[in-house]
């Protein structure tokens, strides 16, 4: 009797840290799953709006920067869609641009003038796939670059939320807060400006930067 009552003791014993070590187990596992840098990044920087980034940037020649190969804008469009892991659009138009700045600024001055919609190459995003976008593009003449404007008006943006960011060289964001709140009937929360020369030459500062407004953007949504 008393080897058969050790017996149960010792099977039951046995039992109880077999279940201990699958308890102990699955929540080590749950808990290396909720810390991959997958299951942070995805939820919590757009927390969970379907995020575009899109965006409008020239390179070549620049004022304040000189020649470059990579524009402006372009380089904090990358910067906001790592940061809020969305997906990336560049607004590209047909017709490029003088790789000069002085008869690329010539050519823009004329298009505001003619309120010109220049056409974009390429097809368009679905945008019923996105609740947010984040809009970016260099001032032209105190304003959007026309190519811009064509986006706006092309692309069924009521009922989402545009968060726009410009490079500039002293203009600040001007009035294209308004101007894109006109003509895409989306709601537009305040923009980020930023100097092209931060932009290019200090790209860590400007990360940083990025990264601040975005989470504060994303926190004002509702």
């Amino acid at each position: 009797m008393k080897k058969v009552f050790t017996f149960l003791c010792a099977a039951l014993l046995a039992l109880t840290a077999a279940a201990c070590g699958s308890a102990v187990t699955a929540v080590q596992d749950n808990r290396t799953a909720a810390d991959t840098p997958a299951a942070q990044t995805q939820a919590e920087p757009a927390q969970g709006k379907r995020v575009l980034v899109a965006y409008f940037s020239r390179a070549d020649e620049n004022t304040g920067v000189g020649y470059i190969e990579k524009g402006n804008t372009r380089i904090l469009a990358e910067m906001a869609a790592d940061i809020t892991k969305g997906d990336l659009f560049e607004i590209k138009t047909v017709k490029s641009y003088p790789k000069e700045y002085r008869p690329a600024t010539e050519v823009a001055k004329q298009e505001k003038e003619n309120n010109a919609r220049p056409e974009i190459n390429g097809p368009l995003p679905d945008m019923s796939k996105y609740d947010v976008i984040f809009l970016g593009y260099p001032i032209w003449w105190g304003d959007l670059p026309m190519g811009v404007y064509t986006f706006l008006e092309r692309e069924n943006l009521a009922g989402k939320t545009i968060i726009p960011f410009c490079t500039h060289e002293g203009s600040g964001l001007g009035n294209t807060e308004r101007f894109i709140a006109e003509s895409s009937r989306a709601k537009v929360l305040p923009g980020l400006e930023m100097r092209g020369c931060k932009a290019q030459n200090s790209q860590t500062e400007a990360k940083a930067e990025m990264e601040e407004w975005i989470k504060k953007s994303l926190a004002d949504i509702k």
